[in-house]
């Protein structure tokens, strides 16, 4: 959902009607939802859009309310446009060329919440996992995993069971759960995020006889995470010999690759001041890398002889085993594929007077309504090894996310230099009844625009509501505990243009 659930990105004038672009035209962020309309364009322009993204969470964790915020600087649709007449085509009254970068995605975010749980444990993953894959030896439950389950069994969070003849029949954890939910622990996750998705887009586009416009775009996204978390568990219940005090795991990620994708679209006016559009959105096909690296530092009181706390590292664990060449996905750096999901767009915008002149022209009224398959992602890799944890998580997509419905809406009225602009957008919610998620995002915009001399300024705020829900674990045998989050973003985006 990182890739394929963007907020909405663009000039200050497309944001502030809501991103809904896909009739409309005549912007350089058309050549990102429907390339079509820069075949509006009859000249050439020079576009720059920076902005500022304010960011609050409220978060709501086994019924305890935290708060978080986190804010940086953005980037709208920026770049060059240049249209002409080309009358030595008979059917063709002008073309146009674009290249321009966008952000479709902003990651600077803050996440943070704690509560009382006596239902699981963040440990019970290591738990799951060793038995899952059998892990019968010490050394695949000290080697095998560096990210997690061995950094746990190195600093005794984890422990193997063994029967009468010291053979290992499972493993348990020490963190003191009681089965009649007696027992609580507190936890507490803290996960910082920057970066973001920004994408080069070069389009052309074709305008027949001012009635029918065509184009395409092909595009790259470039991607950039980077992720700090520390995930820690304290004993709640005041005894200092159950062999529990705390845990702390923390985890550094980036993620960075680059992406294709293309984009095709047309816009017809069936009559002057109806104009009519549809777009579709390929896939994005990406390769990514990921990088990490984590820790766990826990006391376990009087388990061990060893000095309490007890801390293990990924690398540690790693460069005791240098020379195990085995395929494993808990290495610290995967490259893979990845496929995102592909867009429908329909759209109808109506024209205040519409004329050649835009000069004239009175204002708008224009809607998307978009489709996107969030179930249709995909993951894949070349390694050998890697291939039947893909393939498995690729069934987890299957099953726990869905088609969603977009819709945006937005208008502009024009007072001759000066225009005034208001927009609204829903984001569906992408997740399945079987994965106990859900999400919805929506967003009210409003803007002001001044046009004069071959020079226009664009200024925009848009206030965003983004409810959303945050599993910090997952588990097979228990429900995973949820946090339910309430995100208000504020954007505001300004747009400076000159006409060439």
């Amino acid at each position: 959902m990182r890739y394929g659930y963007p907020t909405m990105m663009g000039t200050a004038r497309n944001q502030a009607i809501g991103g809904a672009m896909a009739s409309l035209g005549g912007d350089i962020t058309a050549a990102h939802i429907n390339p079509a309309g820069i075949g509006l364009y009859k000249n050439a322009e020079f576009v720059l859009s920076p902005g500022f993204l304010f960011n609050s969470n409220k978060f709501n964790y086994l019924g305890n309310n935290t708060n978080a915020s986190r804010s940086g600087f953005g980037l709208g649709t920026s770049g060059f446009v240049s249209g002409k007449n080309n009358q030595s085509y008979r059917k063709a009254s002008s073309s146009a060329f674009s290249i321009s970068i966008n952000q479709t995605a902003n990651f600077n975010n803050q996440i943070e919440y704690t509560g009382l749980n006596n239902q699981s444990s963040w440990s019970e993953q290591y738990v799951e996992q060793l038995v899952r894959d059998g892990a019968t030896t010490f050394r695949q439950a000290e080697e095998d995993y560096v990210l997690g389950s061995s950094l746990a069994f190195w600093s005794f969070l984890v422990d193997t069971l063994s029967d009468g003849n010291g053979n290992i029949v499972g493993y348990q954890s020490l963190v003191p759960l009681a089965a009649d939910g007696s027992a609580a622990i507190r936890q507490a996750n803290r996960i910082s995020q920057q970066g973001a998705t920004n994408e080069l887009s070069i389009a052309f586009a074709n305008n027949y006889n001012d009635k029918f416009y065509v184009g395409m775009s092909v595009n790259f996204p470039i991607y950039n995470y980077r992720s700090n978390q520390t995930f820690r568990e304290e004993d709640n219940s005041g005894d200092t010999d159950n062999d529990f005090s705390f845990f702390e795991f923390q985890k550094n990620a980036t993620t960075t690759g680059f992406g294709l994708n293309a984009k095709v679209g047309l816009i017809y006016k069936p009559i002057e001041r109806l104009r009519l559009g549809l777009a579709v959105h390929t896939p994005t096909f990406a390769g990514l890398t990921d990088v990490y690296s984590a820790s766990i530092v826990a006391n376990t009181e009087n388990y061990t002889i060893f000095p309490q706390p007890v801390s293990q590292t990924s690398d540690q664990v790693i460069n005791r085993n240098v020379d195990n060449n085995s395929p494993n996905l808990d290495r610290g750096r995967y490259e893979y594929n990845v496929t995102t999901p592909t867009r429908f767009i329909g759209s109808a915008s109506f024209v205040i007077n519409e004329v050649k002149d835009v000069r004239k022209q009175k204002g708008f009224i224009t809607a998307d309504v978009e489709y996107v398959g969030h179930r249709g992602v995909r993951y894949s890799s070349n390694v050998p090894g890697d291939v039947a944890y893909y393939e498995s998580l690729n069934e987890v997509i299957k099953k726990d996310f869905k088609g969603a419905v977009n819709l945006r809406i937005g208008g502009e009225l024009k007072f001759e230099k000066i225009m005034a602009r208001a927009g609204f957008a829903s984001i569906g919610n992408p997740y399945s009844v079987a994965s106990n998620l859900s999400a919805k995002r929506s967003l009210i915009s409003g803007g002001i625009g001044y046009r004069h001399l071959g020079m226009f300024i664009d200024l925009t705020y848009v206030h965003a509501i983004i409810r959303d829900s945050h599993a910090p674990y997952r588990l097979t045998d228990k429900l995973s505990p949820i946090a339910d989050s309430r995100n208000i973003r504020g954007n505001v985006v300004m747009t400076v243009g000159f006409k060439l």
